[in-house]
């Protein structure tokens, strides 16, 4: 397969594990909830990257990736509300279109710019390549680490917001109606 084929793969098992496990209401937050991602990250990060860069303009492509996909990440969390439910007393979470959209965007952008790169401005981005002595590789590398930056920034929030939510008692449970976007 080709490279972009590979980060496309990689792009829609992402969002598809994501929106299966978060959008909706009351939904529960299990151990497979939280380690699906992790074992998705740690297959994910041996099979796709290439030759990882640890100086120049390489490193810095990676590491704007791995910036850019906790900032997603942040922002995907913040569309996301925890909750001790109602019914069992344990941490449940709600997610709606707002953090559905924000996910399909940002993965929706990436897939659009791999596929650019490879077929609109092939030409451009090459002569900045150069011009900036930053290996190819380190692009893919790049938007690699900012899925895996944003999925787990979101694990790691979901998993620390679930421990801080209030015991029952004090809790404040979503009214029926209540919307959330």
């Amino acid at each position: 397969m080709s490279t972009l084929i590979d980060a496309e793969i990689v792009n829609v098992v992402v969002l598809a594990a994501v929106l299966q496990a978060d959008l909706g209401r009351h939904r529960k937050i299990t151990r497979l909830r939280i380690l699906r991602p992790i074992l998705l990250a740690v297959i994910i990060v041996p099979l796709f990257l290439e030759r990882v860069a640890i100086h120049g303009g390489g490193l810095a492509v990676q590491l704007t990736g791995i910036v850019v996909g906790v900032a997603a990440g942040l922002l995907a969390l913040a569309f996301m509300r925890v909750y001790r439910s109602g019914t069992t007393g344990k941490p449940v979470t709600s997610a709606t279109w707002g953090y559905a959209l924000l996910w399909i965007g940002v993965v929706g952008a990436r897939m659009l710019f791999s596929y650019g790169a490879n077929h609109w401005f092939e030409d451009q981005l090459g002569g900045w390549l150069v011009v900036n002595s930053v290996p190819s590789a380190a692009i893919t590398d790049g938007l690699i680490f900012m899925a895996v930056a944003m999925l787990l920034t979101r694990t790691i929030g979901l998993l620390i917001r679930s421990c801080a939510v209030p015991s029952v008692g004090t809790a404040t449970l979503p009214s029926p109606g209540h919307v959330h976007v």
